[in-house]
């Protein structure tokens, strides 16, 4: 051990084993003569409360019902898009404010996925497996264009494609929420979602592996590290043993940093302070001073990195491209899953490619491959290898046809009040709608019979596609499935779009049933108790139909429908003073197009109320002289 390396508690124990084999066997220290960490195990209670916090925070919401918006970083996105107010855009604030001045504090003492991380990392050293890191040039940009994706982007997107609305939206309060869990995942996604971002990040790229490779809010904490005084800093009596650098879990090289600035320059480091604990002369402190953007750089500090250059690049094209594969695949990975996932996938496509190419490969205490002879350990490790690219490949191609489906689908520009006026909407269907529907159609349903999970975003955009092309049974089949994967709003529509379908198909009894579904998911969902009057009034049941009516009209007065189909109910009843009230009200919000005018006489011709509907054709007739019923 080198002279002046070893701390004062040590000495006292007597002559320190010049073989390193021999290990140190004292009180506080590991075999290898290191100090163990004293901040280690207050770092660890204070994330473990941290946890506990966010634990009692869904219970409160659970038993109360309302609670405090989720205090997450990725809320702020709402924040810009929206201008939704948040507690996670205040937390990521004062956050940033903090780190400004005293550097990255908040992700070593103060994240949750952090603590997963060492969690694992912790579970991988009781199993005798310690955690390497991988060092690459290239992927250490990933953090900060994942922020900038995330919390610029939706503003510059903001300002071309909607240039006459502010570049700010106007600030709304949503501090407090009812629907706590309505931005996060799944529990059947979030666990999967764990598990790559804690254990196989660690276990493949280090310790801090997702924090260095993937967290985009680590992106904008490590450049405000770089403008924050904040730093570990060194005296004197620093002698260069390195105990520091092997102690650091966030791929710092402390000891080369402190000789060289006299500090910690890397926006890597996480301030959590186990480098000061260990040093044997006490000679690193956390300090306040010049910040590291105004330092010169040199190239004394040197790092040793994991790829040559044209594996750098072979990796980032792989990222990319997994990344592409898996985001939003099946309308279930995350961003910052997908951002994990990617990460792994380079390691083992590097580590695969070298596997075949060199003649000694090792990986944590296995062997792969020795002699030019791959062992049994590297084949385990190509197996494993091999399925996770070729699911990488399988989700792409799936991606690959949900988005050219989804693409088609924007491009279809019928309206659906004019589709859903009859059974068969093929007269409003122009050449380049149908081609549209069509490439559409083949692609989502290339996506749903290669998929491996059901995607409920395009099953009701397939149905859609099928209810175009006349494939009626299909699409209220399709919109019943999307329905049982969906929840909340997404699940209302795909009910109501059903409820309407089987309305136009005249089975008024499972219209109904369905539109009640829809208005249980979301009551404030007013077209669904228009058409849900419909159903009551086919099926003569006239006066709940005119109730169910009456109250879409008090949510909505500007329903030109509805006021019509109010009208055309109290006329029938010999009401005519609120049938003239509800026509006068119709008349004033029905807009002067031909196809809407039509519309409407169509809807009240099935309803019966063929004076009405009268009108209203003579109307589009006037406006359009090709238009016939």
């Amino acid at each position: 051990m080198k002279s002046g390396c070893v701390s004062q508690e040590l000495k006292k124990q007597g002559p320190i084993p010049r073989r390193a084999s021999a290990g140190v066997n004292a009180p506080g220290y590991s075999r290898a003569g290191i100090r163990k960490s004293k901040t280690g195990r207050w770092r660890a209670a204070v994330l473990i409360l941290l946890n506990l916090f966010m634990i009692a925070h869904i219970i409160q919401w659970r038993v109360v019902g309302r609670t405090v918006s989720p205090i997450e970083p990725s809320e702020t996105m709402y924040t810009l898009q929206k201008g939704f107010i948040n507690a996670g855009f205040i937390f990521f604030s004062l956050a940033i404010l903090a780190t400004l001045i005293f550097g990255r504090y908040i992700c070593g003492w103060g994240c949750h996925i952090l603590a997963l991380q060492d969690f694992c990392g912790w579970l991988l050293k009781k199993m005798g497996l310690h955690p390497k890191p991988f060092r690459s040039r290239l992927l250490v940009y990933v953090p900060i264009i994942g922020a900038l994706y995330m919390f610029v982007w939706p503003v510059v997107y903001r300002m071309f494609s909607e240039p006459h609305e502010p570049l700010i939206p106007r600030f709304t309060n949503h501090l407090v929420t009812t629907n706590f869990w309505q931005t996060f995942p799944s529990v059947a996604v979030a666990i999967p979602f764990l598990f790559v971002c804690g254990f196989m990040t660690v276990y493949f790229l280090g310790q801090k592996g997702f924090c260095t490779y993937a967290c985009p809010y680590g992106g904008f904490f490590g450049l405000a590290d770089k403008l924050s005084p904040g730093k570990i800093r060194v005296t004197p009596d620093c002698n260069q043993c390195g105990h520091c650098t092997a102690t650091c879990t966030s791929n710092v090289q402390v000891h080369a940093e402190v000789k060289q600035y006299g500090m910690v320059v890397d926006p890597g480091c996480m301030k959590c302070m186990d480098c000061v604990s260990v040093c044997p002369n006490d000679a690193l402190y956390f300090g306040f001073g010049k910040p590291s953007i105004l330092v010169p750089k040199s190239d004394a500090v040197k790092r040793n990195y994991s790829l040559t250059w044209p594996e750098e690049i072979v990796g980032a094209l792989v990222f990319f491209g997994s990344f592409l594969a898996v985001r939003a695949v099946y309308a279930l990975v995350p961003f910052l899953m997908a951002l994990g996932c990617a990460t792994v996938t380079t390691f083992l496509t590097l580590k695969m490619w070298r596997l075949f190419r060199a003649k000694e490969l090792s990986f944590y205490r296995f062997n792969l491959k020795s002699a030019g002879k791959i062992r049994k350990t590297g084949w385990a490790f190509a197996a494993f290898a091999c399925v996770w690219i070729g699911l990488n490949i399988h989700s792409g191609w799936v991606r690959y046809h949900e988005v050219l489906g989804n693409r088609a689908f924007q491009k279809v520009h019928l309206p659906d009040e004019l589709a859903l006026a009859q059974i068969n909407p093929a007269r409003w269907l122009n050449p380049v709608d149908r081609d549209n529907i069509v490439e559409g159609e083949g692609h989502l349903r290339a996506a749903a019979k290669l998929g491996l999970f059901v995607n409920s975003e395009t099953l009701p955009k397939l149905a859609w596609f099928e209810y175009l092309l006349g494939n009626t049974e299909q699409s209220v089949q399709l919109l019943g499935q999307a329905a049982t994967y969906q929840k909340a709003e997404g699940k209302a529509l795909s009910l109501y779009y059903r409820g309407a379908i089987l309305n136009r198909l005249g089975r008024y009894d499972q219209a109904q049933a369905s539109l009640d579904q829809a208005l249980a998911e979301r009551d404030d969902l007013i077209l669904a108790r228009q058409e849900k009057g419909e159903s009551l009034w086919q099926l003569g049941r006239r006066g709940e139909a005119i109730s169910v009516w009456s109250e879409a009209a008090r949510g909505n007065p500007r329903l030109a429908l509805v006021n019509n189909e109010l009208a055309g109910a109290n006329q029938s009843l010999g009401k005519v003073d609120e049938a003239s009230s509800h026509e006068k009200q119709a008349d004033q919000f029905t807009p002067n197009d031909p196809l809407f005018h039509w519309m409407i006489g169509r809807r009240l011709q099935d309803l019966g109320m063929t004076e009405l509907a009268e009108k209203h054709f003579q109307r589009a007739s006037q406006l359009d002289s090709t238009l016939t019923r």
